[in-house]
């Protein structure tokens, strides 16, 4: 009789309600361990996520001939050889342009306030003692080398160096890794579908990610030597933004162009009417003619869903989460396009089982 009047749904709830209260009331306690959890697992995050987007480079050498140890250490050599050379050219050639930048910004706020006939004094003092504080840090960085600065530096270049071990591990290892995860899919007739999804997803997200390198890549190129032919006092700074920002679809290359065409104005009318030129002929050409081709038909989406991923991206998770918003849109999408069908069939199942019990309940 009492097993019968007894309510499990309600008592289910309950205990639900009783579990997350507890976990609130203990927040601090767990929350903490999942804090250091995560940041001693987010280095091999990142080095699997650096190892999967250069795997097709990998798999490519190896089609070619070339062992898997000798594939390994070219890509691995190269990326290493390509990011000690731009430490080596840029970062000092970049320091300059920031103390430039800080005094562009200076005669662009008093040339504003001239014309516009606008107290801009404590705005423009504020702005300059950030760009001063800003410019006073680089230097630090590049020449004086403080103990805090020191400190900083080494847990940079450790991780730096073990994010680097750990990609090469993973990069080495990636076509077994790959392997097991096919063998546990297609363990069972049942798991073939399961299967199916990986590889599209994979499918997807490989080229986002070889796309975004390369894309990466022909941005700096492309709006480095641009800026620096029509001469722009700050070619290189531009190009390495553009290259930067390119990871913020839409938003990233309007910041560059914005940034390129204030500092123009304060030169000259021609390298102002040249700066616009670039930002209004270039980003049409990346948009139309470069993008399809590095990305392809398949990460075609939706410009709408785009921003609305990036917003919700960046309200979420702030500027991490607007680098990872389009992966993740691009996951959520490929995700629903695969599983459409199913997931209409069941709804039509559902339906057509809820016209049979009222048909059953009327007769």
């Amino acid at each position: 009789m009492f097993k019968d009047k007894l309510n499990y749904k309600i008592l289910n709830v309950l205990m639900v309600a009783v579990i997350i209260y507890i976990g609130i009331l203990t927040f601090n306690v767990w929350g903490s361990i999942i804090e250091k959890m995560i940041s001693i697992i987010i280095p091999f995050f990142i080095a699997f996520g650096i190892a999967y987007s250069f795997y097709p480079i990998v798999r490519k050498l190896r089609n070619k001939g070339l062992s898997n140890t000798v594939s390994v250490t070219i890509v691995a050599g190269s990326v290493i050889f390509i990011i000690a050379a731009l430490i080596i050219i840029t970062v000092p050639l970049v320091y300059d342009q920031i103390v430039l930048l800080s005094s562009s910004i200076a005669e662009v706020l008093k040339d504003l306030s001239t014309k516009l006939e606008i107290d801009l004094g404590d705005f423009q003092a504020s702005i300059n003692g950030i760009m001063d504080s800003l410019v006073a840090s680089a230097g630090k960085y590049l020449s004086d080398g403080t103990v805090n600065l020191v400190g900083r530096a080494v847990d940079f270049l450790s991780n730096a160096v073990i994010i680097l071990i750990l990609s090469i591990y993973f990069l080495a290892d990636m076509e077994r890794i790959r392997g097991e995860v096919k063998a546990i899919l297609l363990r069972t007739p049942k798991r073939r579908r399961a299967y199916e999804y990986v590889k599209t997803l994979d499918k997807e997200l490989g080229q986002y990610l070889n796309g975004l390198a390369i894309f990466i890549g022909i941005q700096f190129v492309e709006y480095t030597l641009l800026f620096g032919i029509i001469g722009h006092p700050n070619w290189l700074l531009l190009g390495v933004l553009a290259s930067l920002t390119t990871v913020i679809p839409y938003f990233g290359g309007l910041i560059t162009n914005i940034v390129a065409v204030i500092l123009a104005s304060i030169v000259s009318t021609p390298l102002f009417i040249a700066t616009l030129a670039i930002c209004l002929i270039f980003p049409n050409i990346d948009g139309y003619v470069i993008s399809p081709r590095v990305y392809g038909k398949t990460n075609n989406v939706n410009a709408m869903w785009t921003i609305f991923a990036v917003v919700a991206g960046g309200a979420l998770f702030g500027i991490v989460g607007i680098m990872f918003s389009l992966p993740v849109y691009i996951a959520l999408n490929c995700t629903f396009k695969f599983f459409e069908q199913d997931i209409y069939d069941t709804v039509s199942n559902i339906k057509d089982g809820d016209k049979a019990k009222k048909k059953e309940l009327k007769n």
